[in-house]
């Protein structure tokens, strides 16, 4: 997961890009990276740690520009080198600048192409640096000095004819406009709007529309799958179905964790999606234990809070703020190693005695996905004084990686993978564990006013929709994945970085 954005504005763009990714800073704590166009000219910076750090004064004054796209970053299978930070480039054609959040399965065919037939050089083990080179060579395939809304669009429409995956897309072409565009399944999140200025109207994309209200830009629409958006350097906006046959499936995890709760996806709204997954945890509790002896419901920080509070509202049981979390410490889902994700915890998190003392407590957390976190939390309430700690999942039990851009580790690394409820309550330390039912969680998430139908629900059912993901590939990802590969990965990087600075 990553965040992007795209700006064309009447004037500098470089203190809306960066408060723009300012509010995406939850999709990605890697790295962070603007660049901006003016007068046929770049100017780029990108480094890893968090927009704050990235972006000084002085770099914000040299980021001058009334076009730019921004990214936050957070490594997938790839390592955590500032060589991998985005935006990414090449020169010809025009000069293209592009941001990524997504992953292409076929990245590895992808790149042999792009060296044996088209004739390019990628520099990263990045697939987005893969991506940049087919959208770069396919507009250069349109032989046109200045380049017009046709040729984007079907230079787009290759891109989706080559490339497989999850994967929405801001890409800037140097002097003459932003494209952003959304893989044919709609599996990765992109919206775009407007604001009206007294020099104009300027225009904006982005992975969530609570970026744009934070700026003041009024959603327009999420991109459907396929389809692209292009916004001239002079305001001129144009839309384009670029896929022959979308269908329609986007990521059900973005509901769960991945998402602010004030942003809407897809017409639905995150906040009023999570209430729902309360509410059905609610009703699987009672089915199952009607006569529950729970007396108190108490979050796990942040992301389940919402599911908790209305979890308890139908229980009707006592809702209670029992855990403190520490803000300048970072998601632990998305952090890089599981050693550090161990050391997290206990520096995240810490328990109030007072709500725990002598009680039956029931945890609500988003998802279980290692089991690492949840099997610390759990001992912090028993050392706090709980008498029983339940345990509730607002999602289903996470089985299967993600290929789709989701840093889900290798299967054998989910604590769900193999396992039945029973085993996972035992081996965190619950008495008892609730997962939600997935035709639940679904009905959570596109049973609102706007009706989705089909949903990437891959890392609970292990159906992949591109097609494409076979036991040789959960392979391959298996090997980039594991935690002993990635830390290697880092040291390596590490030394690399302290050599090049």
């Amino acid at each position: 997961m990553c965040g992007i954005v795209g700006i064309v504005g009447k004037s500098n763009v470089n203190q809306a890009l960066y408060d723009g990714l300012t509010v995406l800073q939850h999709r990605g704590q890697d790295a962070a990276g603007i660049v901006t166009s003016h007068e046929g000219r770049l100017f780029l910076r990108k480094d890893n740690g968090l927009v704050r750090d990235v972006f000084q004064q002085r770099h914000m004054q040299r980021l001058v520009g009334h076009m730019g796209i921004g990214h936050v970053r957070y490594p997938t299978a790839g390592s955590s080198s500032s060589a991998e930070a985005q935006p990414f480039y090449v020169n010809s054609p025009y000069g293209i600048t592009l941001a990524h959040n997504g992953n292409l399965t076929n990245v590895e065919q992808l790149a042999k192409e792009i060296y044996e037939s088209d004739l390019r050089h990628v520099n990263t083990n990045s697939d987005s640096e893969v991506l940049l080179n087919v959208f770069a060579h396919e507009l250069a395939q349109r032989g046109k000095l200045q380049p017009t809304e046709e040729d984007v669009f079907a230079a787009v429409s290759q891109v989706h004819q080559r490339c497989i995956g999850g994967y929405a897309v801001v890409a800037m072409i140097t002097g003459y406009g932003i494209v952003g565009f959304r893989d044919p399944h709609g599996i990765r999140p992109i919206v775009f709007g407007q604001r009206h200025t007294d020099e104009g109207v300027e225009y904006m994309i982005a992975s969530e529309s609570v970026s744009l209200d934070v700026l003041g830009f009024t959603l327009i629409r999420d991109l459907a799958p396929g389809e692209a958006v292009y916004i001239t350097e002079d305001g001129k906006l144009s839309t384009r179905q670029c896929a022959s046959d979308p269908h329609f499936s986007p990521c059900i995890f973005e509901h769960v964790y991945l998402a602010r709760p004030d942003s809407i996806m897809d017409g639905v709204s995150v906040y009023k999606a999570r209430l729902r997954m309360g509410e059905k945890l609610a009703e699987k509790i009672l089915r199952e234990r009607p006569d529950h002896d729970i007396d108190v419901v108490i979050p796990i920080p942040d992301t389940s809070r919402t599911s908790a509070l209305e979890l308890a509202n139908h229980l009707g049981v006592k809702f209670r703020e029992g855990f403190v979390k520490n803000r300048y410490i970072g998601r632990t889902f998305i952090m890089p190693g599981q050693a550090a994700r161990k050391k997290s915890v206990r520096q995240k998190l810490n328990a109030i005695e007072l709500e725990f003392r002598g009680k039956n407590v029931m945890l609500v957390d988003d998802s279980i996905v290692r089991g690492t976190t949840c099997k610390q939390i759990i001992q912090m309430a028993r050392e706090a004084g709980a008498k029983n700690v339940y345990f509730c999942s607002a999602a289903p039990a996470v089985r299967y990686p993600n290929v789709y851009g989701i840093d889900m580790p290798s299967a054998h690394e989910l604590i769900a993978h193999n396992r039945s409820t029973e085993e996972v309550a035992e081996l965190i330390g619950a008495d008892w564990l609730v997962y939600q039912d997935l035709p639940d969680l679904i009905e959570a998430v596109g049973g609102g006013k706007v009706k989705i139908e089909h949903f990437d629900c891959a890392v609970f059912d292990g159906h992949y929709v591109t097609g494409d993901v076979d036991e040789a590939y959960l392979n391959k990802i298996e090997q980039a994945r594991n935690d002993a590969t990635k830390a290697k990965s880092q040291a390596v990087s590490a030394i690399i970085d302290l050599y090049n600075n």
